[in-house]
């Protein structure tokens, strides 16, 4: 086991709770209405605007998977260079400003007030950033996603987010195996202490550390959104449940000062309990 127990059992819980989070303020920004044609009624979903008229990218639901790799990609070279001209200012500014946008979406899911939102999540955003500390970073991951994926889910359907795991899948293999920028990129933003995803020091004076990367929470739950949206809560939660046993397993059997690309694993996870999803409740 990479880690002690008790850091790989908090590690689980912020996982699964930053699943079961992020689909519910996914939830909240969906509506559904009827539509009778030809005497036949069915549902429609009806998508909520986001806060203060921020625009959802205008990806085609079939093709969106594309877009979304090409922005993957673009991120991932400028964090390179940002790494390789040591410009950790240019990290800070990033890293404030998307943990602030998506503070804002998740915010607005729980908070009527308009302008709540905005504020809430930017003393969030300066705290995570100017008062680095566990449990405000850790806390925050947990809304992060949930943000990300009331932008995202409406432009995938099940098609496209099956292509998004399985190349996003091979990708993190190839940068966590073969080329390394990967681990290059985690190390950096650990040693930072602005890393986006969960983070954990551990030990007497906290020299050892337990990440997991937001991609790795990001991805899984687009799956189980759009499950939630495409078929049920129940499918929803078949997902979550199984890419958390993937997770587990992942844990339980990495060993120490070793990297491991999780998505593969997750992906796994996420499939397992679509199949499930299937066979028992669709």
């Amino acid at each position: 086991m990479k880690h002690t127990k008790a850091v790989t059992a908090v590690l689980l819980l912020l996982f699964l709770t930053a699943q079961l989070l992020g689909l519910f303020i996914v939830s909240e920004y969906v509506t559904f209405q009827e539509i009778t044609v030809d005497n036949v009624t069915y549902q429609e979903e009806v998508w909520k605007a986001l806060p203060y008229d921020l625009e959802r990218p205008q990806f085609e639901q079939e093709t969106s998977y594309l877009p979304i790799l090409a922005i993957l990609l673009v991120s991932t070279f400028l964090v390179l260079l940002i790494i390789k001209f040591g410009l950790r200012w240019l990290w800070k500014l990033w890293f404030f400003a998307s943990v602030w946008f998506c503070l804002m979406i998740a915010l607005g899911a729980f908070l009527e007030l308009s302008w709540l939102p905005l504020v809430v999540g930017f003393l969030f955003a300066v705290l995570k950033v100017l008062r680095i500390h566990t449990l405000i970073h850790n806390l925050t991951e947990l809304f992060i996603y949930g943000g990300l994926a009331a932008v995202f889910t409406p432009v995938l359907s099940v098609w496209s987010i099956s292509l998004l795991l399985l190349a996003i899948s091979l990708y993190d293999f190839i940068a966590v195996r073969k080329t390394k920028h990967m681990v290059s990129m985690a190390e950096f933003q650990a040693k930072m202490q602005l890393f986006a995803g969960l983070l954990l020091p551990y030990g007497k004076k906290g020299e050892k550390t337990a990440i997991l990367g937001g991609g790795d929470i990001a991805f899984p739950l687009l799956f189980a959104s759009v499950l939630l949206m495409t078929y049920t809560l129940w499918a929803a939660l078949l997902v979550v449940f199984c890419s958390t046993l993937a997770l587990t397993f992942l844990l339980v059997t990495s060993e120490k000062k070793k990297y491991y690309p999780a998505m593969p694993i997750l992906s796994l996870g996420c499939f397992a309990g679509y199949g499930l999803a299937l066979l028992l409740v669709l």
